[in-house]
């Protein structure tokens, strides 16, 4: 579908974040401690001083303790404020050379993200709520930002439709292929015997093989799952018409060009795709 196609264009722009060194420093530069202070305080920072239950049930794959190693400490070292400045002023560095113009590029962003709706959707609205920025890849990332959290908000809300949990959803996907336990498992916080719980679980309903493996009725519930993200994605797409063709023209080049430049990693265990 074509919002699946809109999606893996345009995520890697967004992935730059959770890559570039100059993240990283400017999380240290306000004052937060470690990757993944940085990483939950930077992803959050819109929605203000929160705490780690309700990020948990917006991030939904981590472990809640490890999204309570990190808030609400942060708040302690940081304002929320500070650091969306310094996100969205390390991502134009990051981006600035590899992005070259990209007015174009952002304006059709910015007309997808206008056709969003944000109803059960608080990441992504969070975020539509950051003022545009006047340099132009600050204002491209927010655009390709606001329509990854838009989807993945979307994504959160059919699989809770689908009775699975972040920690099933993730068990989903490795048991797809797309990832690997060992990519994933220390990145998300979950000990081995909730891992081991999760999985029996879906083996108990028929989702799992005894190998970990989706059987036909779990590819079944994934190919639902995926169709149900984009369903909840259309909007944007309808709202380009023809025009997304030229979004992404432009885009995949940029997305591309930043994978092969090492600015954004892949694989990954983000999920972050090649286009």
């Amino acid at each position: 579908m074509t919002a699946r196609r809109l999606w893996a264009a345009v995520e890697p722009l967004h992935a730059v974040v959770y890559f570039a060194p100059e993240t990283a420093a400017a999380a240290k530069a306000v004052g937060l401690r470690g990757y993944w202070m940085g990483y939950f305080a930077g992803r959050l920072a819109p929605l203000g001083p929160i705490g780690a239950e309700p990020a948990t049930s917006m991030l939904f794959g981590f472990a809640p303790s490890m999204v309570a190693r990190a808030l609400p400490d942060a708040w302690s070292f940081a304002s929320p404020a500070a650091v969306v400045g310094s996100r969205l002023e390390a991502v134009a560095s990051a981006l600035r050379p590899v992005a070259g113009e990209v007015s174009e590029l952002s304006a059709l962003l910015w007309r997808a993200v206008d056709a969003c709706a944000f109803d059960g959707r608080p990441l992504a609205a969070a975020w539509a709520a950051v003022p545009k920025p006047a340099d132009p890849p600050a204002r491209l990332w927010l655009a390709a930002t606001i329509l990854r959290e838009h989807r993945g908000d979307g994504h959160v809300l059919a699989a809770v439709h689908a009775g699975l949990s972040g920690l099933a959803t993730t068990l989903t996907h490795i048991g797809d292929g797309v990832l690997g336990r060992p990519d994933i498992q220390p990145h998300r916080g979950w000990t081995d015997a909730q891992w081991d719980a999760a999985a029996e679980e879906l083996r108990a309903r028929g989702i799992l093989d005894a190998d970990g493996r989706l059987t036909d009725a779990g590819r079944e519930l994934r190919r639902r799952l995926e169709d149900d993200t984009d369903r909840l994605a259309a909007a944007p797409v309808a709202a380009l018409g023809t025009d997304v063709e030229r979004l992404l023209e432009l885009a995949v080049p940029l997305s591309r060009a930043l994978i092969d430049r090492s600015v954004v990693v892949v694989p990954n265990p983000v999920g972050v795709p090649r286009p």
